[in-house]
């Protein structure tokens, strides 16, 4: 099969890189660009482990290939937090709040957060739980997570803008 040239922005910086049209995004991310915080778990798009934002919009990258992203920007999980130094405050309040336990699921719901929060900066519970109902976590039981979602979100409307994704490590 023959390769394709694909060209995206991820995390704010343009990226290139050749694949087969049947590859993956998923596997484009992990293993030519070595974004592995893209985490794959059903590889059917139930869990939404895999969940990457491509302009804006969550997508499980294990039911897209790659070359459908050609010129699209994509964030993920390496580019959340504004520099190496610091935390997105989702990624904070996911700490504080033990919204996390084996961290499997994590970068697809921090992802998913980022998503509702741009849409929805003062989500009640109900809407967050809606938005995340998509990303299977099997160690919390949600609450945290949704505590910890909830805080980033005052704590981001009180004058805290959500940092641009830019970084990539």
């Amino acid at each position: 099969m023959s390769m394709r040239t694909i060209r995206v922005r991820v995390n704010g910086v343009e990226r290139a890189g050749e694949a087969e049209p049947r590859r993956l995004l998923s596997d484009f991310l992990r293993d030519d660009l070595g974004l592995t915080g893209t985490h794959v778990g059903c590889e059917h798009g139930v869990c939404g482990a895999c969940t990457v934002l491509l302009d804006g919009d969550p997508v499980r990258s294990c039911l897209m290939f790659a070359v459908q992203a050609d010129g699209a920007g994509i964030d993920t999980v390496e580019g959340l937090a504004p520099d190496a130094n610091a935390l997105h405050p989702l990624q904070e309040k996911f700490q504080e709040r033990h919204g996390l336990q084996c961290g499997f699921c994590t970068p697809g719901i921090l992802l998913t957060a980022r998503a509702l929060l741009r849409e929805h900066p003062a989500p009640d519970e109900t809407e967050i739980r809606k938005w995340i109902s998509g990303n299977l976590c099997r160690c919390t039981g949600y609450r945290n997570i949704v505590t910890a979602i909830r805080e980033a979100a005052e704590e981001m409307s009180d004058g805290q803008a959500d940092p641009p994704a830019l970084r990539q490590d």
